[in-house]
């Protein structure tokens, strides 16, 4: 699907951030249209067409947790990307839950935007994991520890709050860390917990 078949909506209530993100992914060749807030969004979406959709996490009327959830209760598959600020990773994983494709954390650079959102459209109504079966023995060759710290690290935890719940210390963490992206196959931490959720693996 080519950038001009479909629009990408921004749903933002500060202005600025509108603006910007507009101006990012017009100048990159995406067909833009900006909301002020997920009630404006929602009024908008039953008539939208083939669309792809930005929305922060954290907003007054309706969070975009809450947006996506009445996305599905209105039947509307439309892909989404959740941005989110530190501190927010819990909440964008229940995002994932409600349907999220991906998640962006605050700051990131303009390229991360633009090829989630490339992403974003290219798994439309496909699923981005579905050998389960590969990802659950990638699992299975997972270590107890290294199990331990991937609940944790899906969970949003930082390394210092894993290492003190598992009474070890944050550079093995660290390496626990890295050995279960590598094992894993993850490039990233939405790549880590959306594999997670695809295969309905049991974390410690």
């Amino acid at each position: 699907m080519n950038a001009s078949d479909y629009v990408v909506h921004i749903v933002d209530d500060e202005e600025p951030v509108r603006k910007s993100l507009a101006f990012l992914l017009t100048a990159s060749g995406f067909a833009v249209r900006a909301h002020d807030s997920a009630t404006a969004f929602l009024a908008a979406a039953p008539g939208l067409g083939n669309a792809c959709l930005i929305t922060d996490l954290r907003m007054p009327d309706m969070s975009g947790v809450d947006l996506l959830h009445r996305l599905r209760e209105l039947a509307l598959r439309i892909p989404a990307i959740v941005i989110t600020g530190h501190g927010d990773v819990p909440m964008a994983v229940e995002a994932m839950k409600a349907g999220a494709l991906d998640f962006i954390e605050k700051p990131f650079e303009d390229e991360v935007l633009i090829e989630a959102v490339k992403n974003a459209v290219s798994e439309l109504g496909r699923s981005a994991y579905a050998d389960v079966a590969a990802i659950r023995t990638r699992f299975a060759e997972l270590t107890e520890r290294e199990r331990e710290v991937m609940a944790g690290v899906v969970a949003g935890l930082p390394n210092k709050t894993i290492a003190y719940d598992l009474k070890i210390s944050p550079r093995t963490v660290e390496v626990h860390r890295a050995n279960v992206m590598g094992k894993m196959g993850a490039r990233s931490l939405p790549e880590l917990v959306r594999m997670t959720l695809t295969a309905g693996l049991a974390l410690k």
